[in-house]
């Protein structure tokens, strides 16, 4: 068969007919007959030839169906694997979720407390005998609580100089 007579559009005007056209579509491959080509290209090039004739081997069967057995259980164990680990975060992801609603619900129960206790402190202090006879004012108090505060601060950064020299501020 000519170059001509496989491709039309390389024909002289006006020498085509229907039969030529029947040659071309034969030509052009349907589905089935791209893939068998694709597959003996695909062993062609790994040099197994028995693909490209459709016929192998009782050891290369063997050999193919022992592979897609190993692949078929390396694919479940993955899967399984996946959905454990995908199980395992959901349920830490609850437990923490749990762990943190206790500790907000703790946080504004212990605001509370401290509401509260500032509350009767402040009810307090207008009748607080002690303070009264140590002579002290509330800025006095706030002063000496500050530097306190100062004081284990640097002492426990180790910078902090022995709390009976004297020098700190403290009122004399």
């Amino acid at each position: 068969m000519m170059l001509q007579h496989l491709v039309p559009c390389l024909s002289p005007p006006g020498s085509l007919t229907l039969d030529d056209f029947a040659d071309f579509a034969g030509l052009a491959a349907g589905p089935a007959a791209k893939e068998e080509l694709r597959q003996a290209i695909q062993h062609k090039r790994r040099g197994d030839m028995s693909a490209v004739t459709g016929t192998f081997t009782p050891e290369e069967s063997e050999r193919k169906r022992r592979r897609r057995e190993r692949n078929k259980i390396a694919a479940a164990k993955c899967r399984n694997k996946k959905k454990e680990k995908t199980d395992g975060l959901q349920k830490e992801s609850e437990k923490l979720e749990s762990i943190n609603a206790e500790l907000k619900a703790q946080i504004e129960e212990l605001k509370n407390q401290k509401q509260q206790l500032v509350y009767m402190l402040n009810l307090h202090r207008p009748t607080c005998i002690v303070r009264a006879q140590n002579g002290q004012t509330p800025e006095d108090e706030r002063n000496l609580f500050i530097q306190q505060i100062r004081e284990s601060a640097l002492q426990e950064l180790g910078l902090g100089l022995p709390a009976s020299c004297g020098h700190h501020g403290a009122p004399a």
